[in-house]
């Protein structure tokens, strides 16, 4: 495996049991090389397997054949199960934030590191609040409830809990869904910002193609239960393949994408 690579997905394929006794295929042969760095979003419309590859990245499940290897360590099911292993050490950002309802602001962003058995209450206290500032929070938020964030508040807290161990691979499913207009853009500007400073490698499942556009140096296409593309925005836009033209060229998109067209046209 090259050692640039962060994520390489090999011959993977991925069924689901039916409630007939068949299976439904997801995934057909799937390869995928990632290199650190990149921010790749992975697009293809509902229901095409796009969280169900996300969540066998990080070995939540596991794809029926084929191979994953993150960081240059194979999955496997007793790396999965340990907990300390640096390799799975993946920052992840959930849809909805995934924040737990009981617990403070506070005791959301230090759950990883109690988790990996780290108990000295003033390193938890330094880190926490060192990621609260690094997401644009303050120290006074620390003490909130979920339930009194607002939605772009939540996605920040979230993105503070998916780093709190410094990570080098962040994984994030719809980051901007919910949403609004400026609470997106100034959550794909924090991003920008902490993938600047950091150089962590993301991949983000996401339909809003203004983040495909300001933020994706690497677009993923899934379709028919394969992998169609793999490229940079400008290259994708330009193949011809039938659920690329309707994904990215109805009147929508075209707005969004009318730049790199005029520049590649």
């Amino acid at each position: 495996m090259n050692k640039l690579c962060a994520i390489q997905i090999e011959n993977l394929w991925t069924r689901f049991d039916d409630d007939f006794g068949g299976s439904k295929l997801i995934h057909k042969n799937i390869n995928l090389s990632i290199n650190n760095g990149e921010i790749v979003g992975l697009v293809g419309a509902s229901g095409c397997g796009k969280t169900t590859l996300l969540r066998e990245m990080i070995g939540l499940q596991s794809p029926s054949e084929g191979q994953i290897t993150i960081m240059g360590q194979r999955l496997d099911e007793s790396l999965v199960k340990n907990p300390k292993n640096t390799a799975l050490r993946c920052g992840v950002l959930f849809q909805k934030g995934a924040l737990f309802s009981a617990m403070d602001v506070f005791d959301n962003i230090a759950f990883p590191l109690r988790q990996l058995g780290i108990t000295d209450e003033n390193i938890i206290v330094r880190l926490v609040l060192m990621k609260l500032t690094l997401v644009g929070l303050t120290a006074a938020d620390a003490h909130l409830k979920p339930a009194a964030l607002s939605g772009g508040m939540i996605k920040r807290v979230a993105l503070a809990r998916a780093l709190i161990l410094e990570p080098s691979l962040l994984l994030l499913d719809e980051p901007t869904a919910g949403l609004d207009p400026i609470a997106s853009q100034e959550f794909v500007d924090l991003l920008a910002d902490l993938h600047q400073q950091l150089n962590y490698t993301v991949v983000m499942v996401t339909h809003d193609l203004d983040v495909l556009r300001d933020l994706c140096t690497k677009v993923a296409v899934l379709a028919e239960q394969q992998l169609i593309a793999y490229d940079s925005l400008a290259a994708v836009l330009a193949m011809p393949h039938p659920f690329i033209q309707q994904f990215f060229h109805n009147p929508r998109a075209t707005r969004v994408f009318q730049y790199q067209e005029h520049q590649h046209g």
